[in-house]
């Protein structure tokens, strides 16, 4: 395959001089289904990124940002805008295997589709292999990915949120132990044709996000954005590598971490777990508002974990960016992250101005003047529309953080002491409550749940459960997965996490929230950590250990004795009817439901009938 064009553009490696055999023959058998114009095998360099980026200016896919350096606009088709869950699969030979929250698909079928799909779909444009590692390079902890795309925003954007280039290729060596992950936007070029800025396949019925778990392979068609395109974010650092990790022994999860210092410099580590919409970014770069306390930033999303041989559950953030979504991040609601957006950006549907300057809703700015929205009209504050879609995203270095945390890349990754759950729920889960044991935790996490926002599909207000935030996710059976859960535990019994719920939502008979979050979610962090430490109490209520009267620290804030009582308050009517509604959940996993996650419902609900 003739790669002339490219050695003008920017230096390339031939692939043919790859000492990796299998890597040659997939790249070889690749480009004869695809039919590329052109192949590149990135290097991972800040030249290629400039080279790339450059090109994406003069093609009109990107416009500079004026006042961020080295950063970049752009807008997707309105088509492309978020994950397409209801055309993403996992193609198991057992459809079992896949489980009831999965779109199942035969992977024979599968296969035969994508590849009618996948013929001849980069004509006239660029192959680009991209090798990258989730974790740091040479990290035991680490897994490597071989992404192909016909993208050159998905270059730029891998270059971000993994750590990208030939050293990945070094470290791989011979082996062919890689996640295989085949991209497309699904638009080839005829002679002549001439590109548009976003290409993609608009009709939403053609996209294919597609996982092959015991083959870990990843094919996706159609989409350029987010998730569906940058296939070491949820395709690979959620879907496969929790089956991956089902099978050697490991957890992939859908967490935040955060490192959590004292007064007297004693550090811990927290992994948590959260819906969407229920504040996750803004806990991972939380400003502590008590004194002496510190928070760092070890990721944002995804968390990594393995015990060591000491019985320690260590964690990586397998990510190197973060993948922000834009509307509502302010320097109010979290101003690690708008400093961690000063520059090396890519911004996609955001607003953006004839000065060059970005904004969203929620930005804590006034909008610039002569403003077009994600859609490329000129925005009209008074027409009711948004500038910046709702899942408009940034894309930025995590090194870049003000709060990333010392250790955010040691091979070894960090020692995890307290791992949280939590929802949005206006009634019934108090602030925080601390798991009886492994198993409650487990069960804890299986029962996850949020009230849908407007901004869902669904009922306002309706329960969607959400097992460890895993529920878009989890690459294979849930039931399983969190069998899986149960017996790490068992393995591991000697030095386990505590496992803690909080629920920064609940809210007082006129509508509003009670307790103020943001900052002041640090006066939950310190009650865990010294539960931890084994410094606080807790009082046992028929759901878990909560805070005692005067055990949670309020100092300076507006809130009265009776407020944190109804903050903490077990009303045992409304668990029973929330333990019912936890059994028909289950049902949907049949056998493959732990009988420990049935016994510790029974136990619930004896406890609450006392």
């Amino acid at each position: 395959m003739p790669n002339s064009t490219l050695k003008e553009r920017h230096s390339t490696i031939d692939h043919n001089s790859l000492q990796n055999t299998h890597l040659r023959e997939i790249i070889d058998s690749f480009a004869k289904l695809t039919k590329p114009k052109n192949i590149h095998i990135c290097d991972g360099s800040q030249k290629e990124y400039n080279q790339l980026a450059q090109e994406m200016v003069a093609s009109g896919t990107f416009r500079p940002v004026s006042d961020r350096p080295n950063s970049y606009y752009c807008q997707s088709d309105p088509s492309d805008v978020a994950r397409a869950e209801d055309r993403t699969f996992i193609c198991t030979t057992n459809q079992d295997d896949a489980g009831p929250t999965n779109n199942w698909a035969d992977p024979n079928k599968m296969m035969a589709e994508l590849k009618g799909k996948f013929d001849g779909c980069m004509t006239g444009r660029t192959l680009y292999i991209i090798p990258f590692s989730m974790g740091p390079v040479g990290s035991p902890l680490s897994e490597i990915g071989i992404q192909f795309s016909d993208s050159p925003y998905v270059v730029c954007s891998m270059k971000i949120m993994t750590r990208m280039g030939t050293d990945v290729l070094d470290v791989l060596g011979t082996s062919n132990n890689f996640v295989k992950c085949y991209h497309s936007v699904g638009a080839p070029l005829a002679d002549g044709e001439k590109d548009v800025p976003w290409p993609c396949e608009p009709n939403v019925d053609n996209k294919y996000i597609t996982h092959f778990p015991e083959t870990n392979e990843i094919w996706s068609y159609g989409s350029g954005y987010g998730g569906n395109a940058l296939l070491g974010k949820k395709c690979f650092a959620l879907r496969i590598a929790s089956a991956i990790a089902k099978r050697d022994g490991w957890l992939a999860e859908h967490m935040l971490i955060l490192g959590i210092t004292n007064p007297q410099g004693v550090k811990k580590y927290i992994a948590a777990a959260f819906p969407s919409a229920c504040g996750k970014t803004n806990l991972a770069m939380l400003t502590p508002t008590i004194p002496g306390w510190k928070v760092e930033t070890v990721g944002d999303d995804i968390a990594w974990m393995r015990f060591n041989d000491k019985g320690e559950l260590r964690a990586i953030n397998p990510e190197a960016g973060f993948f922000g979504v834009a509307p509502g991040t302010s320097y109010n609601s979290n101003p690690n992250a708008m400093n961690s957006i000063k520059e090396n950006v890519i911004f996609t549907n955001v607003g953006y101005s004839d000065e060059g300057k970005i904004w969203w809703e929620g930005m804590g700015e006034e909008a610039p003047k002569n403003m077009i929205d994600w859609q490329n009209n000129t925005y009209d504050p008074n027409s009711g529309k948004v500038a910046a879609h709702a899942n408009s995203r940034f894309a930025t270095p995590a090194s870049q953080c003000p709060s990333i945390d010392e250790n955010w890349e040691s091979p070894d990754g960090v020692h995890i002491s307290a791992i949280l759950f939590g929802g949005r729920r206006g009634d019934i889960v108090p602030l925080v409550h601390e798991a009886l044991s492994w198993n409650h935790g487990v069960f804890m996490g299986s029962a996850v749940s949020s009230e849908k926002t407007a901004a869902a599909l669904g009922k306002l207000g309706e329960v969607r459960r959400d097992p460890f935030a895993m529920l878009p996710f989890c690459g294979y059976n849930m039931g399983d997965y969190f069998k899986h859960w149960i017996e790490l535990g068992k393995k591991h019994n000697t030095n386990l996490p505590k496992v803690f719920y909080v629920n920064w939502f609940r809210r007082d008979e006129n509508g509003k929230f009670m307790w103020p979050g943001f900052g002041d979610n640090s006066r939950v962090l310190e009650w865990v950590f010294n539960r931890v430490d084994g410094s606080a109490k807790g009082e046992a209520t028929p759901i878990g250990l909560v805070p005692p009267k005067g055990e949670l620290n309020t100092a300076g804030l507006d809130i009265s004795d009776e407020q944190m009582e109804k903050l903490l308050d077990v009303d045992k009517a409304l668990w029973l009817q929330e333990a019912d509604a936890i059994e028909e959940y289950y049902k949907q996993f049949g056998a493959h439901l732990p009988s420990e996650l049935n016994q510790e419902l029974q136990l619930l609900r004896d406890r609450l009938r006392k």
